[in-house]
């Protein structure tokens, strides 16, 4: 059997799909700049086996805190995605590997960082981009997963609601959940203990969207691969977004503008 081919190919020899619904977030398009200006590539996965599922397998397995380009099956993106690959591109030059390792604590930040904005980008479309492929895909993934979690069709409707009312603020609430799920699931002792913990977040505000996130790939990584030893820089952007009036403010201000002007 042939060996798979892999090439690299930038973000500008992409197809992106479904740009025209973000063109009002500005934040979006500097974070696609980001990627456009650092020279940022993909893989593309090549051969007969070339399928969704294995890149997906890839990518979920590997996903990791380095940088190292997510892996596709032809030379097209989703702009949502553009979005979170530059939330992992700018955390790994924030909260550098050490030794070769990323630190545990870097992993989960950057992660929490990177699936939070999917809300914030949700509350932003919700009202003015009905076309989206982005919401067609993502609302319903989250009303079957708040409804598993129990929650009522009208609370459900209250939680949308409340993501195109502030989405800043649904940014800064996922973001927190996401590090305290991901750090308790990977400090427990066992599944009575882990168990616990998570119930422990279940009246936290958006935790009925807890399980629409790859919590238990994010831990098993960390513990394969992660540094656990205290990271300070992790620790001090951590502390920073959840002291900040405005998280998504403080993230422009730290990280995007700075690698827009070559910093």
């Amino acid at each position: 059997m042939s060996a798979p081919v892999i090439t690299r190919v930038s973000l500008a020899e992409l197809d992106i799909v479904d740009a025209e619904s973000f063109r009002h977030v500005s934040l979006y398009g500097d974070l696609r700049d980001v990627l456009t200006r650092s020279g940022y590539t993909f893989r593309v996965l090549g051969g007969p086996r070339a399928t969704f599922d294995r890149a997906l397998a890839l990518n979920l397995t590997f996903w990791s805190a380095r940088d190292e380009g997510d892996v596709l099956t032809e030379p097209r993106l989703e702009a949502d995605v553009v979005a979170h690959v530059a939330w992992h591109h700018l955390a790994a030059r924030r909260m550098p590997a050490r030794d070769g390792r990323a630190s545990v604590q870097a992993m989960f930040v950057g992660e929490a960082i990177a699936s939070a904005f999917d809300v914030y980008l949700v509350g932003r479309l919700l009202g003015h981009a009905p076309a989206s492929s982005f919401l067609e895909t993502q609302v319903p993934l989250m009303t079957d997963t708040a409804a598993a979690a129990g929650a009522s069709d009208d609370e459900i409707e209250q939680l949308l609601s409340s993501l195109a009312d502030d989405p800043d603020a649904a940014f800064a609430t996922l973001y927190a959940l996401l590090v305290d799920a991901s750090s308790a699931m990977f400090s427990a002792r066992d599944a009575d203990d882990a168990a616990e913990r998570l119930a422990a977040l279940d009246d936290r505000p958006l935790a009925a969207l807890l399980h629409r996130f790859e919590l238990s790939s994010w831990a098993l990584y960390a513990r394969a691969y992660g540094d656990p030893t205290h990271d300070p820089r992790a620790a001090e952007i951590d502390d920073a977004l959840r002291a900040a009036r405005v998280p998504l403010d403080w993230l422009d201000d730290a990280w995007v503008q700075p690698a827009l002007r070559g910093g």
